[in-house]
């Protein structure tokens, strides 16, 4: 039999290739990038200063200037600007060569200061010493060994070294001009190629966007165009937007260090706002210079001090105040990517990548939620969750650890109520886990982990009431509610908050509301969570195994429950629901059963048709809300019964 040898290879054999393959890729890019850095520099400073003179070119096309003229205008003021502030830059870096010197004594002094606060010669300077004449034995060997000599009769003649010298040959004018313009002609180059690359990409701008479409997304040219667009638009704003923030910091920067009296504060100020751009360490280092150049101007401390004290009052206000209100609280950026993307550009293309390194990330998380075939950039570099609230609750649960999913439920709880996050989070999570056992990948063992891990969880929830928040903090967990309660045909009246004190019997015993998993732990899982929010209502409810509630130790509970709810995640097998409404129908034949099929959809279920009268609900507010209304349908007929009205108000009002 012939075997053809494409068919041969298994799944299982196929991700190792494609592992295989993307590594070497993936190595292959970072190669080229290395290698061709001199080309590829220039392409990506164009790329990103396009995208900062996009809004400037649309502007003057709108007042109808022909686009060839707006993007020449566009770029000669951006490279004229920049110009200037190179040759700012060069002048005060001169003057502050010519001024080093005076301020050498300042620094001696305050050495000399310190140096008597702490007592002289210190333990550290004497090691220094004595390391620093270990270094000169072992280099200049020669230089203390005694100096060779030969005796000429009793006189020793001692043999002198001789000096020699080295002498150039007087350059010529050709040389002179060559060693003056070589250092010249790199900077020069790059600069010609940024700029001509500047030019044709905003002129070419939709030709080039086309050509994107094409290579990623021609299948779907709606969709794609749109996505490219909007990308476009949204990184012409963010390298805008940071580029006027950095520029008025380093303003702000600048002014500050001119009142305080810090020589060449314009020079500082332009160097804060280039470093900025360096995520995290770029203000520490701008904060550097000046405050050495304060220590060194001011014979006291009152300018150190001054400049520290500006440094620490501008940057917070900037980060943590001006960046939110502009452009959101943060890049789209996770902390850990920004670090890895500053130090895998830095060592690519030196200082340029650390300076490009946050922009060209932020290109690539576009391009990831964007592009489908590079979704993968997202999901490494974004801030977005990796895993959904959901999947990282069944994580957890499956991982014996409810320590992760407790912090994740108290930020929910701050915005949202506790059914919405059992429904939304919690029970989906448990669905989750329903899914990866019915295909085989879940076995009992494990099953009962997350059973044992969500009960510990219903722990931190118990004195927990299921209240929406304060207004203001979030009015979308108001929508929700009233959208889930539309579905069920509820209200928020009908999940009111009762009173246990005013609970009648059978309402009042410990396990009024007996909650049972239907066949597996995950059901009993779900149960947990039914009762702990029929818990939060105010309502007794308690959790049992199905079968120590029919046969067990549980049958009396059964009998004295005012509801049993069976909890069945899925839609549950007709033969295990009926067999199980039959037993619990034997055992208390007056006690209303309700079965609880929950699904992600959420949709409608057929009664099990040969079975006793039961209700089905399809969401924790619907059983919730059955089994308030019954209990306080209970509680009026009490209080009605009760000539002296004793019973205090049996339902506290719900905050919403």
């Amino acid at each position: 039999m012939q075997i053809d040898p494409v068919k041969s290879v298994s799944a299982g054999d196929e991700a190792p290739i494609r592992v295989a393959s993307f590594s070497v890729i993936f190595a292959l890019i970072i190669a080229a990038l290395y290698l061709g850095r001199e080309v590829f520099v220039p392409i990506s400073l164009a790329v990103l200063l396009s995208f900062v003179l996009a809004p400037a070119v649309r502007l003057l096309q709108r007042i109808h200037i022909p686009r060839a003229l707006a993007v020449l205008g566009s770029v000669g003021i951006a490279f004229m600007l920049l110009f200037v502030v190179g040759s700012i830059i060069a002048k005060q870096l001169n003057q502050l060569a010519g001024d080093l010197p005076q301020y050498q004594a300042t620094i001696v002094s305050k050495i000399d200061s310190v140096r008597g606060i702490a007592g002289g010669s210190t333990t550290l300077e004497r090691a220094a010493a004595m390391l620093k004449q270990l270094g000169e034995e072992i280099q200049h060997p020669a230089a203390n060994a005694p100096a060779a000599s030969h005796s000429n009769g009793d006189n020793p003649v001692v043999a002198k070294p001789l000096k020699v010298e080295v002498l150039q040959p007087d350059p010529g004018a050709l040389e002179n001009i060559r060693v003056l313009i070589a250092p010249l002609i790199s900077p020069l180059a790059t600069t010609g190629i940024i700029i001509i690359f500047v030019v044709f990409i905003l002129i070419q701008r939709e030709d080039l966007r086309n050509r994107v479409i094409r290579l990623f997304g021609s299948n779907d040219l709606q969709r794609t165009t749109a996505a490219i667009d909007d990308a476009a638009s949204r990184l012409s704003k963010l390298f805008l937007n940071q580029l006027l923030i950095n520029s008025s910091f380093g303003l702000a920067i600048g002014i500050g260090l001119t009142t305080i009296g810090i020589p060449r504060a314009i020079l500082w100020g332009i160097l804060a706002a280039v470093l900025r751009f360096v995520p995290y360490i770029g203000s520490l280092i701008a904060a550097l210079f000046p405050l050495a150049l304060a220590l060194a101007v001011d014979p006291g401390w009152s300018m150190l001090i001054g400049t520290l004290a500006l440094f620490l009052i501008v940057e917070p206000v900037v980060g943590h105040v001006v960046e939110p209100m502009v452009y959101g609280r943060s890049t789209g950026l996770s902390p850990v990517a920004v670090v890895l993307s500053a130090t895998f550009w830095t060592a690519l293309w030196g200082p340029v990548g650390l300076v490009m390194a946050t922009p060209l990330t932020v290109c690539l998380v576009v391009l990831g939620r964007h592009v489908e075939r590079l979704a993968f950039l997202d999901v490494m570099f974004g801030d977005r969750p990796a895993l959904s609230p959901p999947e990282i609750f069944y994580q957890r649960m499956l991982a014996g650890d409810p320590t992760e999913a407790a912090e994740m439920a108290e930020e929910f709880l701050k915005e949202r109520s506790l059914s919405a996050y059992m429904e939304e989070v919690a029970l989906r999570g448990l669905l989750l886990a329903k899914s990866d056992c019915d295909r085989g990948k879940l076995n009992n063992e494990r099953m009962e982990r997350i059973n044992t891990t969500v009960e510990a969880l219903c722990e931190d929830f118990a004195n927990l009431e299921d209240r929406i928040p304060d207004a203001g903090s979030s009015t979308n967990d108001v929508e929700a509610v009233a959208a889930l309660d539309a579905m069920s045909q509820t209200s928020m009246q009908e999940c009111a908050i009762l009173d246990r004190q005013s609970l009648p019997a059978p309402w009042s015993a410990d396990r009024a509301i007996l909650c049972l998993g239907g066949a597996s732990p995950l059901d009993d899982a779900a149960a947990a969570l039914l009762a702990q929010l029929l818990d939060a209502h105010g309502l007794n409810a308690g959790t049992e195994r199905l079968g120590r509630a029919i046969r067990g130790p549980g049958v009396g509970a059964t009998r004295d429950s005012a509801v049993i709810f069976l909890s069945y995640l899925g839609d549950g097998k007709d033969a295990q629901i009926r067999f199980a409404v039959r037993q619990l129908g034997r055992l208390a034949p007056n006690v209303p059963v309700l079965v609880g099929c929950w699904s992600f959809d959420g949709g409608e279920r057929s009664p099990v048709q040969g079975t006793p009268a039961y209700r089905v609900v399809r969401s924790f507010r619907e059983g919730t809300a059955y089994c308030v209304r019954h209990a306080q349908a209970d509680i009026e007929k009490v209080i009605s019964l009760d000539p002296t009205g004793s019973f205090s108000s049996p339902v506290t009002a719900q905050a919403s």
